[in-house]
């Protein structure tokens, strides 16, 4: 039996009270920075007499507008928000373990250069761009449509990596391979092609800035065992908790906001607390 711990509080108080060297797998996705509000508001249509709407065979129905979830994404002094945090995702990775840093392009440059300072650059495992074709489409300019995930290991020489827990992918020339391999697919590369959460979907759950199951899943299945700790202190709406629990994961989930905490419990039916379990724990 796999636990599942979410904490509500300051995640740089909440990890030094962590030990060293405790998860396998550490995944940050903080806020990024945009300058702007980041929100998202739950939109249902509903079956109703008289409603503002005719759909088949004379049905009504109106739309219904519900919760308004969102936060301001602005720091005036980012780095040094971020800065400590890494220091303690650092500590508190087993020596096998892995950092996954989630960043868009406007601060990935800065990360990539502060985590070479902190981890060493012969700890640099990957940028892995994830790609995605969703949502608004500039004019006057390129238009971005990725997010960068920085990969650091605590130890370069015997950090732990199993590529044949991978999900694999179809072959984009399926023609120039065999049947066999077009049939078993091929293994991502560090470019990953990914819908964003569908905002209509099941797996939505209204958190403005949620990350789909399949991207965490990949992480976890790539970098951890059966077993393991997983820790997420942006947590937000708590995909990496429902990746880690379908792959078998211990995991521990850290937010301050009341928004995401409410959002968790509900999603993974967990009652959250005001400290961390204690560590080390032993395996299930």
């Amino acid at each position: 039996m796999t636990e599942t711990h979410i904490v509500h509080g300051d995640n740089l108080a909440l990890l030094s009270a962590i030990p060293d060297n405790t998860f396998q797998v550490v995944y940050l996705d903080p806020p990024f920075n945009t300058g702007r509000r980041q929100e998202r508001r739950s939109i249902k249509t509903v079956r109703t007499e008289g409603g503002a709407r005719t759909g088949f065979g004379g049905a009504s129905y109106e739309t219904v507008k519900g919760i308004l979830y969102g936060y301001d994404d602005v720091f005036e002094d980012y780095w040094e928000f971020l800065q400590p945090r890494l220091v303690e995702a650092h500590r508190v990775l087993t020596d096998s373990g892995t950092l996954y840093l989630h960043l868009d392009y406007r601060e990935a440059h800065y990360a990539k250069v502060a985590l070479d300072a902190l981890f060493g650059r012969v700890s640099f495992l990957n940028e892995i761009i994830w790609a995605y074709d969703y949502g608004a489409k500039s004019t006057t300019r390129w238009p971005t449509k990725h997010d960068t995930i920085l990969v650091y290991v605590k130890n370069p020489a015997g950090y732990f990596f199993d590529s044949t827990e991978v999900d694999r992918e179809p072959y984009m020339a399926p023609g120039l391979v065999t049947p066999e391999k077009v049939a078993r697919g091929k293994l991502p590369t560090d470019v990953w092609w990914h819908t964003i959460v569908s905002p209509t979907g099941k797996e939505k759950t209204g958190y403005a800035t949620q990350k789909p199951v399949g991207i965490l899943r990949r992480i976890i299945a790539a970098s951890s065992r059966p077993g393991d700790w997983v820790l997420d202190a942006f947590a937000g709406s708590g995909t990496t908790g429902a990746a880690a629990r379908e792959l078998g994961r211990h995991v521990l989930l850290m937010d301050q906001s009341d928004d995401a905490i409410a959002i968790m419990e509900l999603r993974l039916g967990v009652t959250g607390s005001r400290s961390v379990p204690a560590f080390p724990r032993p395996p299930a």
